[in-house]
């Protein structure tokens, strides 16, 4: 029996060297606020919208027994095969906020002609790489 009922993305989950610390980066370097952070520092939620993006230690028994460690990109010059990327209306300052809240720059934000997009990147304080992007324009925008 087929579903027509579509699911809905509930968690972006990234596994964290320090749950904590993650979540406040999070909050001051990109703008979220925290919904939770659970006493034991493993499990941190921030509100984004629809979707929660969630953070959890690296590594945990229950998980890595079930499904594999996590395997972090080893330098800068490796990336992880998913992109994070938050809109803003504003690219340039968030971009700089984020820098000064602690996230390392890669690019700085210019215009991509292709896609119709300003779009800049920094890397969180865990290695991963983060795309900060305008809406895409369409090419009726131009």
């Amino acid at each position: 029996m087929a579903s027509n009922v579509k699911p809905v993305l509930g968690y972006t989950i990234f596994y964290v060297k320090d749950v904590a610390k993650s979540v406040d980066f999070y909050a001051k370097a990109f703008g979220y606020n925290v919904r939770r952070l659970d006493e034991s520092h493993r499990w941190g939620e921030l509100e984004s919208g629809q979707t929660t993006i969630a953070f959890t230690p690296t590594h945990q028994h229950e998980t890595d027994e079930q499904t594999g460690e996590v395997q972090v990109p080893n330098s800068d010059v490796h990336r992880t095969p998913m992109e994070l990327c938050f809109i803003y209306s504003d690219v340039d300052a968030a971009f700089t906020r984020a820098v000064e809240n602690g996230a390392v720059a890669v690019s700085q934000p210019e215009d991509k002609k292709d896609w119709g997009q300003r779009v800049g990147y920094v890397r969180d304080i865990d290695g991963m790489l983060v795309r900060m992007g305008s809406y895409v324009k369409s090419p009726k925008e131009d």
